[in-house]
């Protein structure tokens, strides 16, 4: 299962935040998504395990770096 925070974003929009908050290049394009590629959620950790997330978003988290 993937877990994520309230905010879940595309690769291609959280990937080059999170090279700038650590000080590392970012990734070159990588070509098209597959058609396999999913989304992660945490409807099921927040449902069934009363889990919340420490940050409500990825935003937030990378400039607490």
């Amino acid at each position: 299962m993937n877990v994520c925070d309230d905010e879940p974003a595309a690769g291609s929009i959280w990937v080059p935040a999170f090279c700038r908050a650590v000080g590392a290049p970012s990734p070159t394009a990588g070509g098209d998504r597959q058609p396999w590629a999913r989304g992660a959620d945490n409807r099921h950790a927040r449902d069934r395990l009363k889990w919340t997330p420490e940050r409500p978003s990825w935003r937030t988290g990378f400039t607490d770096l």
